[in-house]
């Protein structure tokens, strides 16, 4: 009996550090006498929509290719959702804020859009106190490092706020990316 062989040439790709490109921006609060995690935060979740997803947190960088989108319809149940976050649980009586604000830098030259900057806030204090410290924030990080290359334009703010009456309350404030692109280095 003859044996055939099927030999197969497998390519393989090099692909460089994926780029995350869609997002959607979401706020939500939950309250919970039972727990934290899986009670205001979870619940602060699903006000958000985004309950149904395992949420992992990025530091605070948008590349330039990333574009703002409005939330999808629908997410696929236990998706990884990586995310920029800011939230905040507080106890009962005491407020719970947090917010997020990115700017997009465009370069003074060319005008081309370069990628964004963000800044996250949380704590106890009120809703007009994390507007403007999360407005310092953002200055500091574009007058050190940025300002001379780049202008900064389209800044956007988002800040959930609230006091919970029960033991656990949380507010949540996230950018969610849905989709990355994959830049091919080379075949190997």
């Amino acid at each position: 009996m003859k044996q055939n062989h099927l030999h197969l040439q497998i390519q393989n790709t090099l692909v460089g550090m994926r780029i995350p490109k869609d997002f959607f921006a979401t706020k939500g609060k939950g309250e919970s006498d039972i727990t934290k995690h899986a009670g205001s935060y979870h619940l602060a979740l699903k006000d958000a929509g985004i309950e149904m997803c395992n949420i992992m947190t990025y530091s605070s960088i948008l590349p330039g290719i990333a574009t703002q989108i409005e939330k999808p319809a629908t997410l696929t149940h236990g998706a990884v959702m990586e995310s920029i976050v800011s939230e905040q649980t507080s106890g009962s009586g005491e407020r719970a804020t947090a917010g997020i604000i990115y700017g997009w830098l465009f370069d003074r030259k060319t005008g081309q859009k370069f990628g964004g900057l963000v800044c996250e806030r949380n704590g106890t204090f009120s809703q007009q106190k994390a507007k403007v410290e999360l407005q310092s924030s953002l200055n500091e990080l574009y007058y050190n490092g940025f300002s001379e290359q780049f202008e900064m334009r389209d800044v956007a703010l988002h800040v959930e706020s609230f006091v919970p009456h029960k033991k656990f309350g949380t507010a949540l404030v996230a950018l969610c990316f849905t989709n990355y692109v994959y830049p091919m280095i080379k075949e190997v």
